[in-house]
């Protein structure tokens, strides 16, 4: 399970001090009923009913364990080998595949009417909660009563809580029952209530969008939701690729401007031998750099990094869901030795001291300091691939 609300809006949570410190005493903090008060008068004033505010907030709590997991969140230390092992395994590939044959009419429909294969879509279902095994079992109106509350950022939450309120109102959602994850992520992939409002769909026809029991409305919502972050139907997500040794490894990463054509015309060769999509724009994605997997990335890449931030998530997801599609497991290659989460952050430091933008020093390999490092490696006269290695921290 992941945090999705707070990983998609990472600069919100950057500045959630300075928002909180500007929050009016309505939408945060304070007594616990005057707020719950505040919360009901918004929500009429949204169009939703008293009678439906009231059922949906009687016996709110304050959940303590939803403000510890939420000052101490994880972050992805592994590397992309590392993870995409752990969570591409060999069991989930297989529950995958059986998954895809038991729905295979669900799939037919999601991917005639919203263009996303039962791959991608599966592959978040299986990343996110084993299927619907693991959900999460925080009570997800407290959780988000809990966060809203909560001067750090009530401007993500508390929209989610009046959104809450409606699936109450539509009979969608028992608000003293409902489990879910921390975050307020509901169900078998783990939407927010303001999305399975906005994308939910009743996909066994039984009137109710149910997607912590229904598989048939986990799938059809989730392909919807895929479509609206941008998925276009029939283009690819992700390719395996090989390399030759001599490239230009600065322009590889994410947001690049070169074509699929352009990186097959310099040796970039598809394992599978598909080149048909020349025409599309294509980043190089070298997630533990020249000699480990390598992958371009198309445009529908970015649905995984609206999805979820994270980088090795990300990555892992989209070659999760080129192997329920029929990929071959990739070529691991021999990457050179990383770095210790210490000796990370003794590298960035020394790249903010050079003048890079790292962000936070914490020890993460992120898209900051992956440029940053790619700038100096290039003026080191180093094979610019991104990748942090000790030969990079001691050449600096």
């Amino acid at each position: 399970m992941n945090s999705r609300l707070v990983r998609r809006f990472g600069l919100a949570l950057a500045l959630g001090t300075l928002l909180a410190s500007t929050a009016s005493a309505e939408q945060c903090g304070g007594d616990l009923s005057a707020f719950l008060a505040g919360v009901k008068t918004e929500a009429i004033a949204k169009g939703l009913s008293a009678e439906a505010a009231d059922k949906a907030l009687a016996g709110a709590q304050i959940d303590q364990k939803v403000l510890s997991r939420d000052r101490a969140q994880g972050v992805f230390r592994q590397t992309f080998t590392e993870f995409s092992q752990r969570t591409v395994s060999k069991a989930r590939l297989d529950l995958g595949a059986k998954k895809i044959k038991e729905y295979a009419s669900v799939f037919k429909r999601a991917e005639d009417e919203f263009g996303v294969p039962a791959g991608v879509i599966t592959a978040f279902w299986a990343m996110e909660t084993d299927f619907g095994a693991v959900q999460g079992d925080f009570n997800t109106r407290n959780a988000l009563v809990t966060l809203s509350h909560d001067c750090r950022r009530p401007e993500l939450f508390r929209p989610q809580l009046i959104a809450l309120i409606e699936m109450v109102q539509r009979g969608d959602l028992d608000p003293q029952t409902n489990t879910g994850a921390w975050a307020g992520e509901i169900g078998q992939v783990q939407m927010l209530p303001k999305d399975i409002i906005a994308f939910g769909v009743d996909g066994d026809g039984d009137g109710h969008e149910s997607l912590k029991t229904s598989a048939p409305d986990a799938i059809m919502t989730a392909a919807k939701f895929i479509q609206h972050l941008g998925f276009k139907r029939g283009e690819p997500w992700i390719q395996e690729v090989t390399l030759p040794k001599e490239l230009p490894f600065e322009k590889s990463g994410l947001g690049g401007t070169m074509t699929a054509g352009e990186w097959f015309a310099l040796g970039v060769k598809p394992r599978e031998g598909n080149t048909r999509f020349s025409s599309l724009a294509a980043s190089l994605v070298l997630p533990q750099g020249r000699n480990g997997p390598a992958f371009i990335a198309y445009p529908n890449f970015n649905i995984y990094l609206e999805w979820n931030k994270s980088f090795i998530y990300t990555t892992s997801a989209a070659y999760f869901a080129t192997r329920l599609m029929g990929a071959e497991p990739y070529l691991k290659g021999s990457p050179e030795q990383g770095l210790s989460a210490d000796d990370m952050k003794g590298l960035q430091t020394k790249l903010q001291q050079r003048g890079h933008d790292v962000g936070e020093i914490d020890g993460i390999l992120g898209s900051g300091t992956r440029v940053a490092i790619q700038k100096e490696q290039q003026r080191l006269g180093m094979a610019a691939d991104g990748w942090a290695t000790p030969a990079l921290l001691n050449a600096l």
